[in-house]
């Protein structure tokens, strides 16, 4: 029996490079006008089969990635032997109705079946029509994701930042269904969704580092039922001078010569505040010093890090007079072996 490409961009009404919230709004709209128990056409339950099996495919990054891969030309690439001929090597494997790969199309089975479906997700007549609607009191809404930036200060101390953001949800006046007495949503256009603007309060975790991420429960998007997550990822904005390694705090001091030379106590910046610090006769620039427990709060474990001040000696720009003769006279008294100094 012959079986036909099936476009599944063109069953969605989408380009082929849309994202993914493209693609699931898409198939919401027509899972909805098409569902049988909405549509009353004799042609409605095949209709919604064909815009499952779409999503099914490309909602599934490893699913789209393959029908991408084959498109139209697919019948020959599922002829080619397993070492090689058009695919460079990719073989379709010909399953039967693995994983509830039945409920789909004979075209989807033949390269797909390997797959099977994913588990959860779309499978014809198994689409409620509440879960479309309304989503169900059980349906959760999705999770968000976004950035925020903070200050080394920020994730030292932790804080708290309260921010716009804009997120789609199911229409507040029909519900999702995209209808109100059988008509179009006027608040939606029948669309079922709409943006919504919503002030969010995020507490942010001392020794929080870039990159992490903070979930925050209940802070996504709105469905029928419990609202999904927000997840943020994390920005340390640079500080002037401190510099985070791990759960370290990195600092360069700045001493002068006779500081260095005959030792002092000097007044060093943490994210505490400021600290007295001991500076040892003879030292030497490049030398570090440790301050247990001024570096970043432990996310996990309890406790922090330290803090290293490596130390740099700097000489004026503009030397006087008299402190040029007394370094003429330091020099003279090191004419026998100028290179003492390096030690």
């Amino acid at each position: 029996m012959a079986v036909d490409f099936k476009d599944y961009y063109r069953i969605l009404g989408v380009d082929r490079k849309a994202d993914d919230k493209t693609i699931k709004s898409a198939y919401r709209r027509l899972a909805r006008k098409h569902h049988p128990d909405v549509a009353k056409g004799k042609d409605s339950p095949d209709r919604f089969k064909e815009i499952n099996e779409a999503y099914e495919v490309l909602s599934d990054p490893e699913k789209r990635r393959r029908y991408d891969s084959l498109g139209p030309d697919w019948q020959r690439y599922t002829q080619a032997p397993p070492g090689g001929g058009p695919g460079g090597g990719f073989r379709v494997e010909y399953g039967g109705d693995i994983g509830g790969a039945g409920d789909f199309s004979d075209f989807f089975r033949t390269i797909f079946g390997d797959m099977g479906g994913r588990g959860g997700g779309p499978r014809g007549e198994g689409v409620r029509l509440e879960d479309l609607f309304q989503g169900g009191q059980s349906a959760r809404g999705g999770d968000v994701q976004a950035g925020i930036e903070i200050s080394l200060d920020e994730a030292f101390h932790g804080t708290r930042k309260t921010f716009a953001m804009d997120i789609e949800e199911p229409c507040a006046t029909c519900h999702g269904s995209g209808h109100v007495k059988r008509q179009p949503c006027t608040t939606c256009g029948g669309g079922g969704w709409q943006q919504v603007r919503r002030q969010v309060d995020v507490k942010i975790p001392a020794g929080v580092k870039g990159g992490q991420r903070v979930r925050v429960s209940g802070e996504g998007a709105g469905g029928a039922g419990t609202r999904g997550d927000l997840y943020l990822s994390v920005t340390v904005a640079p500080h002037p001078f401190f510099e985070r390694k791990g759960d370290d705090i990195h600092l360069t001091l700045p001493v002068t010569a006779p500081e260095a030379a005959l030792g002092t106590s000097i007044e060093v910046p943490t994210l505490r505040g400021k600290v007295s610090m001991k500076i040892p006769p003879a030292t030497s620039s490049g030398r570090t010093f440790r301050l247990p427990g001024y570096g970043m709060p432990r996310l996990k474990g309890g406790g922090a890090g330290d803090q290293l001040v490596a130390v740099r000696i700097v000489i004026p720009s503009d030397v006087t007079p008299a402190e040029r003769e007394l370094y003429e006279k330091l020099k003279a008294l090191r004419a026998d072996n100028p290179r003492a100094y390096l030690g």
